[in-house]
Order: structure tokens, then C-alpha cells, then sequence
């Protein structure tokens, strides 16, 4: 049986504004287990991006189990979460926040020396992941100077330099037109499946979701 890498026991969140509380997540369980790529499908406004967040170790104010590769997340306090997103998450948003005035090797290097890796180890795992990713020819390009699906590319690049154990993707082809959205994320799942990591990837669009190993829908703050 294949491990359990990510694990959500009755999450909740809810929001304040004014005299108005909203439940946004009302006990949300999931489990994703080594090596699976898990579909989170739904609507805009429905909790998607919060239950990445929760997940991501992003913010607090959940309440629930939250374990990441077996730790227990819930009472951990600013430091050791840093530590586990550096160390086992990778994310991909939709807007690839890549950091303008540095190339595109230069983008997928930098979590690598974050993490303490040499910068020849860290240029050599850059390149192979861009070249896999067909960008050899555009290493030394900054991201004004890429596509938008170049660009996506890094960002995903990035999101693996440091081998996660999960990748958490938020719509992360949103920005992108069809065919080239199907592309990115075909390199993107092999990639995830390739080192062996985990992927929740959020969407709206149905047909990318069916491309995933296991498909969960979000609806009135639960899983379904």
C-alpha cells in the first residue's frame, strides 16, 4: 500500500465580515497517497484556493488534522511550517510569479541554494528539469522574454526543483489557451510522477480533471 503523504481530518475554516459568518471549509477529509495525482474540481468562489492554503501550510485559523508526510501540522508554530513548505511542498498558481529580473534557469535554481544545494548541483537540476520540460533553447531568458506557456513552465520547473513530496497546483492553467494548457500539464503529471511525488491540483475544467489519477469535488464546504 503506498504511503500517505497528505492527510485533512475534519478541516474547517470559516470567515468573519461584519455580523456575517462564513463557513467556507466544514470538515474536509482527504488523503493523498505517494505518487497520486488527485483532481480538486470546483466552481470559482467554492473553497478551492482555501483548501490549498490549509494544506500549504499558507495561514492559520483551521481547525482539523492536517499532516504533511506524517507530522501532525496543527499546533506547529511559524518555523517548522516554513521548514516543511520548503522542504516537501512545491506550489503553481496560475499567475506563475516568477521573479522578473532573473532568468529562467536562474528562477528554477534559486529554491535549490534556499535549500543549502551547491550552485553547480543547483544549475545542473535546473537545466535537465527546463531542457525535460522543452525549454532548453530559453534558459537564459527572463520571463518577460517567454510565452505564456514558457513561462508556466518555469514556474512548474521551479515547483520540482526541490523533489516535494506534494505539489500543490492552483488553476494552473488558467491563463493558458487550450491546446497549450493540455501540454503543459501532460509534462507537469509526468514530471510529478517521474520523482515520485504528489499532486492536488485545482480546477474548474472538468476534461483536464478526468486526466488525473482520482478526481474530489468541493461543494458547500465538503468533499464529495
Amino acid at each position: 500500500m503506498s504511503k500517505i503523504i497528505a492527510e485533512m481530518v475534519d478541516v474547517r475554516r470559516d470567515f468573519t465580515q461584519g455580523d456575517v459568518t462564513i463557513e467556507v471549509l466544514r470538515g474536509v477529509n482527504l488523503a493523498i497517497a505517494e505518487g497520486e495525482l488527485v483532481a480538486l474540481l470546483g466552481p470559482s468562489g467554492t473553497g478551492k484556493s482555501t483548501l490549498l492554503q490549509a494544506l500549504g501550510l499558507l495561514e492559520g485559523g483551521f481547525d482539523g488534522s492536517i499532516k504533511i508526510d506524517g507530522e501532525e501540522t496543527h499546533s506547529l508554530g511559524p518555523d517548522r511550517c516554513t521548514v516543511i513548505r520548503r522542504e516537501k511542498l512545491g506550489f503553481v498558481y496560475q499567475f506563475h510569479h516568477l521573479l522578473p529580473d532573473f532568468d529562467a534557469l536562474e528562477n528554477v535554481m534559486l529554491p535549490q541554494l534556499i535549500m543549502g544545494l551547491g550552485p553547480d548541483e543547483a544549475r545542473d537540476r535546473a537545466s535537465t528539469l527546463l531542457s525535460t520540460l522543452g525549454l532548453s533553447e530559453r534558459l537564459e531568458h527572463r520571463p518577460a522574454k517567454l510565452s505564456g506557456g514558457e513561462q508556466q513552465r518555469v514556474a512548474v520547473a521551479r515547483a520540482l526543483a526541490n523533489r516535494p513530496r506534494l505539489v500543490l497546483a492552483d488553476e494552473p492553467t488558467g491563463n493558458l489557451d487550450e491546446h497549450t494548457a493540455n501540454v503543459v500539464l501532460g509534462e507537469f503529471m509526468n514530471l510529478v510522477r517521474s520523482q515520485g511525488s504528489a499532486a492536488l491540483v485545482a480546477t474548474h475544467n472538468e476534461r483536464l480533471a478526468a486526466k488525473m489519477d482520482r478526481v474530489v469535488r468541493l461543494h458547500d464546504g465538503k468533499l464529495g
